[in-house]
């Protein structure tokens, strides 16, 4: 069998699941890391010892990818490059015959959408290559869609009601600077809302609805409705479901500076001209932003994501949380990134852990809630996010 694994992409989130990897070789042998910017695989080399072999590769490109694959000969390929890139990876995985993991859905780069529909329309095909590709599998899709199945699975008969909550309670000390690439994060944010209650989904404007939640060891936050991917399978996957929604906190400068640049034209993703020169105002801005990945020394304070299910249990309603609490410095001290990248990087490295060691597997594409949530969940005590349930 070809063993290792093949990284595409080394921002943040790269870095996470690199250094993560290197901690579990044993179960992945090989750990070749491959992006656009070399000298950032070089870097990361450096940082883990030299225990990664590097390449450089554009995940735009299908043949490239499928050129560094057949070199590599992999067992999987783990996306931790841009959501725009999903379906040139996808394809690469398929024309070679190697299993597939990404973190985050398909983005059109023209259209600020972003949606699983092109991404599901592979099951078939991996099916007949024999092939697995696992889709959403950091924290946010991801881990929110382990908790929910693990609620599934021991506290509930039937789930009615689920919030997703996504508290970043860190500090960096810029007026204003985005945890991930800011162009993805803008684009998310200043999107109109959607949540999915009796069959169908009900459309908001950016950040209408609000609500206030106490965060564990955090404390009360303003907390925002926003459409998020993960909705979009749950709403599949989880028996007698009757509404999701999904709320994220934003401090007040965030808010401002974000209307601001809107209300100015600076989000937009359209060209325009600039003294003869045609530009995309939000790839502008995105250069004028503090590196994302440089937040990582200076970020202070904590995350906590989770989920709250209501349901049915025995004919009784059941109610319960379930939350992993993140602290940036210590994610800093062990990975060199701060916790939004770790919190989205040790759950690749979980999936791929998983697909390695044959635990989870099968042909076609999957959510990594149609997946058994235990294993997961306990990879997840023992990798550095451990979680909590309370009964509410």
């Amino acid at each position: 069998m070809n063993e290792g694994i093949l990284i595409i992409g080394a921002g943040g989130v790269g870095r996470v699941v690199v250094h993560k990897a290197v901690q579990n070789i044993d179960t992945f042998k090989k750990i070749t890391l491959a992006s656009r910017t070399l000298s950032k695989c070089e870097q990361l080399k450096k940082e883990v010892g030299g225990k990664i072999d590097i390449a450089r590769v554009d995940a735009d490109s299908v043949d490239e990818i499928v050129s560094l694959i057949k070199k590599v000969k992999p067992f999987m390929v783990l996306n931790i490059a841009l959501p725009y890139q999903d379906l040139s990876i996808m394809e690469a995985c398929l024309r070679t015959g190697v299993h597939y993991l990404d973190t985050a859905n398909y983005e059109h780069p023209d259209t600020a959408k972003f949606e699983y529909k092109l991404q599901w329309a592979y099951d078939e095909k991996y099916k007949q290559k024999g092939i697995m590709g696992l889709l959403g599998c950091g924290f946010d899709p991801g881990v929110t869609n382990i908790f929910c199945a693990y609620a599934q699975k021991h506290y509930f008969d039937e789930i009615h009601y689920i919030d997703i909550l996504d508290c970043n309670a860190g500090d960096h000390g810029y007026p204003f600077a985005t945890n991930f690439n800011p162009e993805i994060n803008l684009r998310e944010v200043s999107a109109k809302g959607r949540y999915w209650e009796n069959g169908k989904w009900i459309e908001t404007e950016p950040l209408e609805i609000k609500q206030v939640w106490n965060y564990p060891e955090i404390g009360p936050k303003d907390s925002y409705l926003m459409y998020h991917e993960e909705m979009e399978s749950l709403v599949k996957h989880i028996k007698g479901l009757k509404r999701i929604r999904f709320f994220m906190t934003f401090g007040e400068s965030y808010l401002t500076h974000m209307r601001c640049l809107e209300n100015v034209g600076m989000l937009r993703i359209d060209e325009v001209e600039v003294d003869g020169c045609k530009v995309i105002p939000l790839h502008v801005l995105k250069a004028l932003l503090p590196d994302p990945a440089s937040l990582g020394p200076r970020t202070i304070g904590k995350t906590n994501i989770g989920i709250v299910a209501e349901g049915l249990k025995d004919g009784k309603k059941r109610k319960i949380y379930i939350y992993n609490v993140c602290d940036h410095q210590e994610a800093y001290k062990e990975t060199k990134a701060q916790a939004v990248s770790y919190t989205t990087g040790v759950p690749a490295m979980i999936g791929a852990k998983l697909m390695s060691e044959g635990i989870y597997k099968g042909k076609g594409v999957y959510n990594v809630e149609q997946m058994d949530p235990d294993p997961f969940m306990d990879e997840l005590n023992k990798q550095g996010l451990p979680w909590h349930i309370k009964e509410l």
